[in-house]
């Protein structure tokens, strides 16, 4: 065992493992996060606290882990490497493995020019860090864990001890070099791997063929990411603006015509929508889980944690193992 952590119990068990996404409100008040907990708490093995989504301020992902933690929710703390140099980084990481966390997931983070959004008037002009890129990031999570030693060389005398995650984009441009970015956080010590997005279930089997024939799936669990849609248009936004993100205009339209049926009762529109949302993860989670080499899904009900009691129990995927 690298961590302990339930999710890593899981993966190591066979079974397939489910995480899910939890998103800090834009408040001090941790009220919302413990709300969240519960909603989500026996449905996923362990759930992302978010570092900051899209860049706009938020209750940090180490406090939110924490409060996630308190109310029986196995966490996944998120880490960028885009508000942090080494130092900060490494700090945080010690105080969060001495705080109880046991899951790291190490991403990029998005640009700040995506916090001017809609109504918010963000930070756009924030500077970026950027000290360490993300396999340099899970280089450092793996050196302080099995090596004891902090980035630079110093000796820690209690390392701390993390299951590592990494994410990957298997539908970005150019798909030939996705197998060998996903290679590199391998190679780096990812001892996980949450995807972006999956709609187009052809292009992810694609990839997962070449990553089953460089044995990348034997080295690292790949948990096929779900984003749950709850309109036609956050589908055609996802297909049109999200990076490495293919929506199939077949599920375009389905959502589409569950919005139809509804005619002009908007509120008879959004429920469903949703309903179709729904079994769409459904028959995705299905898919992906069908793949060879997949572990598990990542489950991403934006902003609806209620929908994935639902979603988890219609795939089949309850009740989660419990381990003593």
């Amino acid at each position: 065992m690298k961590s302990g952590s339930n999710l890593e119990r899981v993966i190591l068990s066979g079974n397939p493992a489910v995480t899910a996404e939890l998103g800090p409100p834009m408040s001090a008040d941790g009220s919302e996060i413990r709300h969240k907990a519960k909603l989500l708490k026996g449905f996923c093995d362990a759930a992302n606290i978010t570092d900051c989504q899209t860049a706009v301020v938020r209750i940090s992902s180490i406090a939110g882990a924490v409060i996630a933690l308190q109310e029986g929710l196995e966490p996944v703390m998120q880490m960028t490497c885009r508000d942090r140099n080494r130092i900060a980084i490494q700090a945080d990481l010690l105080g969060a493995h001495a705080l109880g966390l046991r899951n790291c997931l190490c991403i990029a983070g998005d640009h700040q020019k995506f916090s001017a959004a809609g109504k918010l008037k963000g930070h756009p002009g924030a500077k970026n860090v950027y000290d360490v890129d993300t396999c340099q990031l899970v280089g450092i999570l793996k050196k302080m864990r099995d090596e004891g030693l902090q980035q630079g060389g110093d000796k820690l005398e209690v390392p701390p001890r993390f299951f590592i995650g990494a994410s990957w984009t298997p539908g970005g441009e150019p798909l030939d070099f996705r197998p060998v970015n996903l290679k590199k956080k391998i190679d780096a010590g990812a001892d996980f791997i949450q995807t972006q997005g999956i709609y187009d279930i052809d292009i992810f089997r694609s990839q997962m063929e070449k990553i089953r024939a460089m044995g990348l799936h034997e080295r690292a669990a790949i948990l096929g990411g779900i984003i749950v849609p709850r309109t036609a248009m956050m589908l055609k936004y996802m297909d049109s603006s999200v990076a490495g993100v293919s929506v199939p205009k077949s599920l375009i339209e389905r959502m589409a015509k569950a919005k139809e049926r509804a005619g002009d009762d908007k509120k008879k529109a959004k429920e469903y929508q949703e309903e179709e949302g729904i079994k769409i993860a459904v028959e995705l989670i299905h898919q992906v889980l069908e793949t060879p080499g997949v572990k598990g899904v990542h489950i991403q009900a934006i902003e609806w944690e209620s929908a994935i009691e639902k979603i988890v129990k219609s795939a089949g995927l309850y009740p989660r193992p419990v381990f003593e």
